[in-house]
């Protein structure tokens, strides 16, 4: 049987989907990359935007023929828009078979198994977590509670790293976002069961792990007398073989505690990247958004960071066109922007989600136009500010963990693969290991680099120096050293200048 997944929003989607279809294999299915061809179809959603709901819905109603002419396919909903949406589905895509949210992924298998099983007595399948008001707390934080061992490497970024849950939910209750409703209440996983999954991504040869958590450095655990914190989850994983390198994400302002900046600072495998969303400049605009701190109390965190974290890179979020954001709160948040020189940000457009408070208790009130207007001014100052800080690599030797080939290059790959196959019968031979090509990586502070090198340096640290820089890219030449003991560890990697006999 052929499987199709669709991913749709952030980090923890895409393990949420590595742990799905690992449990799928389990049945015997195998992955499709066209829907056409799958028995199966899932669409794991998100609903932080409008545009990503909008996108499943668009996805689903291409589906409707399929299904009147396949009636055996089984189409599947899962995630965050499952969980918000429920019922609502069924009723705008009366073909859909499942409906499974966030909390209830463990039981896709069996509720596929249960759908092929009726035949033709077809019976719709739904599985949501309680709401927020439905229950006590220990009720509704039983009922979003899903940490599934399977892992299933193919799905990965890459086979070298992998997302690492640590927390699941959120009790921020942020007024724009809708997580804290999907996802439900925050609850640390307890430390054992990560350094035991991280043991076994480690065994099969992951080297790099990103620690997930909607507000990740709000991680507490209690073990007996002992409370772990993420400083001591970190010194924790430090200590295990294989893994090379470890970052996290989200972090939350006012939890940036001087422990994990200790960690951050002192572990050597942790990466100096920190993302510490801070949305907007103006103290009202983050009163309104119910963020908790202060511009002020933002400004001192940076600070501090920074002090304990030479040349940290720090990354953040922004919502523009909140509502009832004036044109003199848009340019404190420029302000802002242009002096703390972030790495880099995310920067979106605010989109009402029903449901949130947001909704709820402010209007809409600024037009499309300007937020896109902002959207851009602030893009662009951000873009200026990423490629200046980045012009100082100039010159300088990183080690990158090598990803993959670039998007350019696998672009070319699959133009020139179309090309040779009206010229071929059967499959195309596997490329040459020593074939050049371009290819992408990453820094210890999360700077992607792209350089030219061949597919036997792909999973491997090497050293680059930079020679080109843009506002998102670093350019470089792999460094080859031919003298001194450092020659067979720096080229072996590269599998060209030393190979054993």
């Amino acid at each position: 049987m052929k499987l199709y997944i669709e991913t749709v929003g952030c980090q923890m989607n895409e393990l949420d989907s590595e742990l799905v279809v690992a449990s799928l294999r389990k049945d015997g299915y195998e992955l499709t990359a066209s829907a056409s061809d799958a028995d199966t179809i899932l669409f794991n959603t998100c609903s932080v935007r409008q545009h990503a709901e909008d996108k499943i819905y668009s996805a689903l109603g291409r589906l409707k023929n399929a299904k009147r002419e396949q009636p055996g396919k089984v189409i599947g909903v899962l995630g965050c828009m499952a969980q918000k949406d429920q019922a609502l589905i069924f009723k705008r895509a009366p073909y859909v078979d499942l409906v499974v949210g966030p909390g209830q992924l463990h039981q896709v298998p069996a509720l596929v198994r249960e759908i092929r099983a009726q035949g033709g007595s077809r019976t719709q399948q739904m599985e949501v977590s309680l709401g927020r008001k439905d229950g006590s707390r220990a009720q509704i934080e039983r009922s979003h509670e899903s940490f599934d061992p399977l892992r299933d490497p193919s799905m990965r970024p890459t086979p070298y790293q992998a997302y690492v849950r640590i927390m699941i939910g959120c009790d921020k209750f942020c007024t724009y976002c809708i997580v804290p409703s999907v996802r439900g209440p925050e609850q640390s996983r307890p430390p054992r069961d990560i350094l035991a999954e991280s043991r076994q991504l480690a065994g099969e040869g992951c080297k790099e792990i990103t620690l997930l958590g909607q507000t990740v450095n709000s991680y507490r655990y209690r073990d007996g007398d002992r409370t772990w914190r993420l400083s001591d989850l970190l010194e924790s994983l430090h200590e295990i073989e294989g893994i090379e390198r470890i970052k996290f994400v989200t972090n939350y302002p006012k939890d940036m505690t001087n422990d994990l900046l200790a960690a951050v600072r002192d572990l050597p495998k942790v990466s100096k990247y920190l993302h510490v969303p801070v949305q907007s400049g103006s103290n009202a605009v983050l009163q309104r958004m119910k963020r908790g701190y202060t511009v002020e109390e933002y400004r001192e965190m940076l600070s501090r960071t920074r002090d304990w974290i030479p040349g940290v890179a720090v990354t953040s979020d922004f919502i523009v066109g909140f509502c009832g954001e004036t044109d003199d709160e848009f340019q404190m948040t420029m302000d802002l922007v242009r002096e703390s020189r972030f790495k880099n940000s995310f920067i979106f457009k605010y989109s009402e989600r029903p449901g949130t408070k947001g909704a709820e208790l402010f209007a809409d009130d600024v037009p499309d136009e300007v937020k896109r207007r902002r959207n851009n001014e602030l893009l662009a100052l951000q873009n200026e500010i990423s490629e200046a800080d980045n012009h100082a690599f100039l010159g300088q030797e990183m080690t990158v963990l090598v990803e993959g080939p670039s998007k350019a290059a696998e672009k070319k790959a699959m133009g020139e693969d179309v090309a040779s196959n009206s010229e071929r019968a059967g499959a195309s031979p596997p490329p040459a290991f020593s074939e050049q090509l371009q290819l992408t990586g990453r820094t210890h502070c999360d700077r992607i680099v792209v350089f030219t090198g061949n597919r036997r340096q792909i999973g491997h640290f090497l050293p680059i120096v930079i020679y080109d820089a843009n506002a998102h890219t670093l350019f470089g030449e792999v460094v080859t050293r031919h003298t001194g003991p450092e020659l067979v560890k720096l080229t072996l990697p590269i599998g060209l200048e030393a190979q054993s006999g």
